[in-house]
Formats: structure tokens, C-alpha cells, sequence
């Protein structure tokens, strides 16, 4: 079964203030875009800064647990009660901390298995803070990590994000790989940008795998 980071917090808010649900002004994690095969693009990203949790229980449980948690430290749940607003409408609108400062938060949110029943759940951070610059966390299960630079193939596409699609395009995303030059280095994961209310032909939905490059020269271009 296909194992999902799931952007649906973030886009819940991200589309907050569209009347169409579409996101807006949502900072993403930077990346370099390195190469093209057919219609993927393999993107190298960078070092990330994380906020995130350990939950247990089904795949929607943990990712309603792991949400409340890292919501709490996001909303002043933290050494300085910093509010650090998950996109740019939600830092206009949301109410003020006394004392605090808004900090936009990027997209997705990221959902992995750790284990039976077990699952990591992550908020990516601004990318103009450290892990020394952010507010430590006030609840002990809520860690500050560092997240490795990693190079995934992505497939992007628009319209529904029910668990048969993605399994179609996770299907196009491997077959797209094979004899490219880039070989899958794990389980290939989703990632939703855009709340369950915006209409399907402005959703974006991209299917990801990480890969490393095993032979330049078969490598397929655009």
C-alpha cells in the first residue's frame, strides 16, 4: 500500500481566504529541479527544518493526532509563545499572541510509517529559521529535527487525490522511471497541496519517490 505524506492540514488553511480554495502565498520547501524524464522532474531539495511527532493508530488517526500536537506548538505551544502561522492568510487573520511574531509555514505537511500502526508526522518550517532561531517546543513529544537533503522524482498532477488516483499515477510515476538512469530508493509518497473544497482542476497533487541517479547515460530528457 502506498505510504502518503499528507499536506491536508496545511492546505486546509492555505485555501482559508480563496474563494475557490486554491492556496495562497504557502512558502514550499526549496529545491532544484535537475532533470526531466517524460513527464517527471527530478528535484534535488535541500536541508529542511522540521517540527514533528510520533502518533500511533490508522493513517487518518495518527494524522488528526500527529495535527493537534504540531498545531499547538505552531500556535504558542512553545518557550516564547511564538505564534508561527502555517500560511500567509492565517498570519493575517488568526488572532494575535501578545508579544509574538508570525512566522509563515511551508507546504506540505508530511505523514511517514514508522512502524505498525506508528507514523512520523511533520510541519516543514520557514526556511529563514534554524533550529537554534525556533521557539522550543512546550510538549516533550514535539521535536525540532533536521531533515536530510534528499532527491525525489515527482509527478505532478491535477483533479482528485482519493487513494485510486494516486495509486494510478504512482503506477505512471515507476513506470516513468524505468530505464531512465534514476532508480527508486524507497516507497514512493504523495503530496497534497490544496484543501478537500477546491475545485478538482485547480488541485495540485504531486506523487514523489526518492531516487539516485545509476546511469548517466540512459538518462531520458525533454
Amino acid at each position: 500500500m502506498l505510504k502518503v505524506w499528507v499536506g491536508v492540514a496545511a492546505a486546509l488553511m492555505a485555501g482559508a481566504c480563496s474563494t475557490v480554495g486554491e492556496r495562497s502565498g504557502t512558502e514550499e520547501p526549496a529545491y532544484q529541479a535537475v532533470a526531466r524524464v517524460g513527464d517527471l522532474e527530478i528535484r534535488r531539495y535541500g536541508e529542511r527544518i522540521a517540527a514533528q511527532t510520533v502518533v500511533t493508530g490508522d493513517d487518518a488517526e495518527a494524522r488528526n493526532a500527529g495535527f493537534q500536537k504540531l498545531a499547538g506548538y505552531i500556535f504558542g505551544g512553545n518557550d516564547r509563545r511564538m505564534s508561527i502561522a502555517m500560511t500567509a492568510p492565517v498570519a493575517q487573520s488568526g488572532d494575535p499572541v501578545t508579544g509574538s511574531e508570525r512566522i509563515s509555514m511551508t507546504a506540505p505537511v508530511a505523514q511517514t510509517p514508522s512502524g505498525p500502526d506508528r507514523w512520523t508526522v511533520q510541519f516543514f518550517m520557514p526556511a529563514a529559521y534554524s533550529i537554534e532561531t525556533l521557539p522550543v517546543p512546550r510538549d516533550p513529544a514535539v521535536q525540532l529535527v533536521v531533515v536530510p537533503a534528499e532527491t525525489y522524482a515527482v509527478l505532478t498532477f491535477n483533479g482528485g487525490s482519493s487513494a485510486r488516483a494516486v495509486d494510478a499515477r504512482t503506477a505512471d510515476l515507476l513506470s516513468g522511471l524505468a530505464g531512465s538512469g534514476w532508480s527508486p530508493r524507497a516507497e514512493a509518497v504523495a503530496w497534497f497541496y490544496d484543501p478537500p473544497w477546491t475545485i478538482p482542476t485547480f488541485r495540485r497533487n504531486e506523487v514523489a519517490v526518492r531516487v539516485e541517479r545509476t546511469n548517466a547515460a540512459a538518462t531520458r530528457a525533454d
